[in-house]
C-alpha cells in the first residue's frame, strides 16, 4: 500500500493517498462511467482518466481488461438497484482487484455538480483516500441461497393475497365458510369450495362435506353455505384456486431446492434451531442473509447495526432527537421479529425478556418489545455462529432470580400508598 499526498478536488484539503491505483464506477442501466486515478508523471500529481461503456457483458469484460492494464487494485461503485450485479460479476472474473460496493446514501456528490462522469470522479477521489467502506457481499453459495429464500417469501405472500381474493369472492356470494371454519384452507372448506365451483348450491349437501371435528358444526355450516353464489363467482373462485395450487407447487419445489442447498450448512442450521423462537425455515433465512462466517462482522454490535436492529443515534447540541432504529437488512429484521413473537410464548430467557419489555413499553408496546427482542436474538445468533456452540438458556427467572422480596414488597406498598390506599400486610394462611 503506497502513501502519497494529494488534494481533494476543489477543496484545498491535503489528504493521504491510500490506494495509488484505483477506479470508481457510476452504474446505470444502459451505460456506466469509469474513472481511473493513477500516479502522475511528477511526484505528488494524480492522473485521471474517464471512459464510458455500455452495460453489455462483453463490453464490461473489455472495461475490466482496461482496468487490469492500468494496474488498478481497488474499484468502488454504488449499489444501484440490481444494475451493479453484472458489473460486479465481471470484475470478479479477474484476480487482484478488490471491489467495494458502497451505499449510495453515504457518498452523495456535491449538489449542483451531478452527472455520471462527475459522480465516478468523486467516488474515485473518495476511494483513493480510503474514505469508502464496502458493503457486505455474501459468497456465491450464500448469495444463491439468498435469492431462493427471498423468492420463496414473495411466493408465500402472493399465495396469501390470492387466498384473500378468494375469501372476498365467497363473501360477495354470501358464503360465510370462514366464519365457521378456522380458515378456507382446511380440507372441509376446500371440499365445499370445490363443490360450489362444480355447481352445487344446496346448503345441506355442502355442509355434509365437513370432515372430522367440523361435523359438529354442520348446523352452522348449513347457514354459512346459503347465499347468492353465482356462475361468475364460480369462475373467479376456480381461477383463484388454480393460482393458489400453482403457487403452492412452486413453493414446495423451492423448499426442496433450498433444503438441498442448505445441506452444506446443516450443522449451522442445527445450532440456530437451539435458539428459542427459531425454526428450520427461519434458520435458513438467517444463513442466507448473514452467512455463517462472522469474521465479516467483528462484533455483534456491528451485525445489529448492519441489520437495522439497534437503537438510532441522532444527537445534536447535547439533545437526543431520535432513537428510531436505522435502515438495515429488511429480511433479517422481519424474520427475527417473527421469531421474537414466537419466543414470547416460551418459558425461556428470550421469552422472559420479551414479556419484561412489553410491560415496560405498555399495552401497545408489543412492536417495540419485538424489535428489542429481535436485537437480542441477533446477538445470540452471532455468538452461536462465531463460537460454533449450541445456545445455553439463562432461564426464565433470570430477571427475578436475585430480586430481594422485602425490597419488592416495600416498593409495591409505596405504589399503593401513592394512589391513596392504606395498606395492611398480613402473611397468607
Amino acid at each position: 500500500m503506497s502513501c502519497l499526498v494529494g488534494k481533494i478536488r476543489g477543496t484545498g484539503v491535503v489528504v493521504e493517498i491510500v490506494y495509488s491505483r484505483c477506479a470508481a464506477i457510476d452504474v446505470g442501466k444502459r451505460e456506466i462511467a469509469v474513472a481511473v486515478r493513477t500516479p502522475g508523471d511528477t511526484p505528488g500529481q494524480r492522473r485521471q482518466q474517464i471512459r464510458t461503456y455500455k452495460t453489455f457483458y462483453r463490453v464490461l469484460l473489455e472495461m475490466v481488461a482496461w482496468l487490469v492494464k492500468e494496474g488498478v487494485t481497488h474499484v468502488a461503485m454504488e449499489s444501484t438497484g440490481v444494475y451493479w450485479r453484472p458489473v460486479f460479476h465481471a470484475l470478479c472474473e479477474v484476480e487482484g482487484i478488490d471491489v467495494l460496493l458502497v451505499n449510495a446514501r453515504h457518498v452523495k456528490n456535491v449538489p449542483g455538480r451531478k452527472t455520471d462522469v462527475k459522480d465516478s470522479a468523486w467516488l474515485a477521489q473518495l476511494l483513493e483516500c480510503g474514505l469508502l467502506r464496502g458493503s457486505f457481499i455474501p459468497p456465491k453459495d450464500i448469495a444463491a441461497l439468498r435469492e431462493l429464500t427471498r423468492y420463496r417469501k414473495k411466493l408465500i405472500e402472493s399465495r396469501t393475497r390470492e387466498l384473500q381474493r378468494l375469501s372476498k369472492v365467497l363473501e360477495d356470494g354470501g358464503i360465510k365458510i370462514d366464519s365457521v371454519a378456522s380458515s378456507i384452507t382446511t380440507l372441509s372448506a376446500h371440499a365445499m369450495i370445490e363443490a360450489l365451483i362444480a355447481g352445487e348450491r344446496d346448503p345441506k349437501v355442502l355442509a355434509e362435506l365437513a370432515r372430522g371435528t367440523m361435523r359438529n358444526k354442520i348446523p352452522d355450516l348449513t347457514m354459512a353455505c346459503a347465499g347468492r353464489f353465482g356462475d361468475h363467482h364460480a369462475l373467479l373462485a376456480r381461477l383463484h384456486t388454480n393460482h393458489i395450487d400453482h403457487l403452492s407447487a412452486m413453493i414446495e419445489d423451492l423448499d426442496d431446492r433450498i433444503e438441498e442447498m442448505v445441506g452444506s450448512f446443516a450443522e449451522q442450521v442445527r445450532l440456530l434451531t437451539t435458539i428459542p423462537g427459531i425454526g428450520d425455515r427461519a434458520a435458513q433465512v438467517v444463513i442466507s442473509e448473514i452467512g455463517v462466517d462472522m469474521s465479516r462482522f467483528p462484533t455483534p454490535e456491528q451485525l445489529a447495526s448492519w441489520a437495522g436492529l439497534c437503537p438510532g443515534n441522532n444527537e445534536s447540541a447535547g439533545k437526543r432527537k431520535s432513537g428510531k432504529t436505522p435502515k438495515g437488512n429488511v429480511e433479517v429484521r422481519a424474520v427475527l421479529t417473527e421469531c421474537a413473537w414466537a419466543a414470547s410464548h416460551t418459558g425461556t430467557y428470550v421469552g422472559a425478556r420479551f414479556r419484561r419489555l412489553h410491560r415496560r413499553f405498555g399495552k401497545t408496546g408489543g412492536r417495540k418489545a419485538a424489535i428489542a427482542t429481535a436485537h437480542t436474538l441477533l446477538v445470540i445468533i452471532w455468538h452461536v455462529l462465531h463460537d460454533g456452540a449450541e445456545y445455553r438458556d439463562l432461564g426464565s427467572d433470570y430477571f427475578t432470580r436475585y430480586d430481594d422480596p422485602e425490597a419488592r414488597k416495600r416498593r409495591l406498598v409505596r405504589d399503593l400508598q401513592s394512589l391513596g390506599y392504606d395498606v395492611a400486610i398480613q402473611p397468607a394462611v
